[in-house]
């Protein structure tokens, strides 16, 4: 998917996942109920962050396209051309799947 969106520093886009729809047992679950996703696809990231001391660029671990795990509550949710996005920084992200 190509985002005409390039994030700043450290920053990462990331497509959250869908929620789940039903339990393991089968019980359907309301839309009051559902938990936030913790797991999405990158589909931007920015170039970096300069290291304070050095001033060397330090690439970031992740990459379009990686499927990754991020914090229960981090990043900022945006809507950007009719899809919502997590816009968050490279910390925020605990691995990728």
């Amino acid at each position: 998917m190509a985002l005409n969106f390039k994030p700043n520093a450290d920053r990462v886009v990331v497509e959250a996942a869908a929620a789940e729809e039903k339990t393991a047992s089968g019980i359907y679950i309301p839309d009051t109920a559902k938990e936030k996703p913790q797991q999405g696809i990158v589909v931007a990231v920015g170039p970096g962050k300069y290291a304070d001391q050095t001033g060397n660029l330090i690439p970031l671990s992740v990459k379009v396209g990686d499927q990754v795990l991020y914090s229960k509550y981090g990043g900022t949710e945006v809507t950007i051309e009719g899809t919502e996005y997590l816009i968050m920084r490279d910390s925020d992200i605990l691995g990728t799947l």
